[in-house]
């Protein structure tokens, strides 16, 4: 395998309330390597968003260490976000701008400079096929074509890691199709990328290597030959309930 530029090591994170505390992810770790597309897959509440929220430095980890590219995201988060792309599940998006002054918006907050957003923002278009939307409001856009400008952001200033946070959620069969093409133009430009979804055919359409995920903690994860021949089927909603249940029973 490449170098790793993802790696988690025992992440925990507890969330304390009222009723106690909650364990919303569990010693977990991975790596990931460059060119890979890493999934995370897992129902709702399994723990993925704050997995990748750590990862993006937007959590603090309560123990366990983390990083991105060889930078730990506790002691260099400033440089660990140099190296990331992140997209949420909300766009963060605002109406009254055009596609291309979205991009000239947030790669200003990036530091880059007038030239290398333009540069990046001719070249990002040209990729991901949206010279036609570049002038129009993003109020006019569809849910997918917002997504769609989601990602560009997400690379816009270049970087070797994408954290991806459930990035087809909400979208019609067509735009999610879309933003899988995406993804794997991404993986064919090198980048490593880190994935959460519940759509068990996405991931297997998508993803290199699934990490199956489930009340915070990771059950298994490989190759999807691999997890084949550890669970006995090819279907990977069979080898999801498969590894959830060992796990239960062991």
């Amino acid at each position: 395998m490449s170098e790793a530029l993802v790696v988690a090591s025992h992440l925990t994170k507890v969330f304390r309330t009222r009723k106690g505390e909650v364990r919303a992810a569990d010693d977990v770790s991975f790596a990931c390597a460059a060119g890979e597309v890493f999934g995370l897959l897992g129902p709702n509440g399994a723990g993925k968003t704050t997995i990748l929220r750590m990862l993006a430095t937007i959590l603090t980890p309560t123990s366990g260490t983390a990083t991105i590219a060889g930078f730990d995201t506790r002691v260099a988060p400033d440089r660990v976000r140099e190296k990331i792309g992140f997209l949420a599940t909300e766009t963060g998006l605002y109406d009254r701008f055009t596609a291309r002054e979205t991009l000239r918006f947030f790669g200003s907050i990036s530091g880059l400079s007038n030239d290398e957003i333009a540069k990046r923002t001719s070249e990002i278009f040209v990729t991901l096929a949206m010279e036609s939307l570049a002038d129009r409001r993003v109020g006019t856009f569809s849910t997918g074509e917002k997504q769609k400008l989601s990602l560009a952001r997400s690379i816009l200033h270049d970087p070797p890691v994408l954290i991806l946070d459930e990035p087809t959620f909400g979208l019609d069969v067509m735009a999610a199709r879309t933003v899988v093409e995406t993804i794997k133009l991404f993986r064919e430009q090198g980048r490593t990328i880190l994935v959460s979804t519940h759509i068990m055919r996405e991931a297997e359409k998508l993803c290199d290597r699934v990490a199956i995920l489930y009340r915070g903690r990771l059950h298994a994860f490989g190759t999807q030959a691999e997890l084949a021949a550890q669970y006995g089927s090819t279907d990977l909603e069979d080898v999801f309930f498969a590894a959830v249940e060992r796990e239960a029973t062991a």
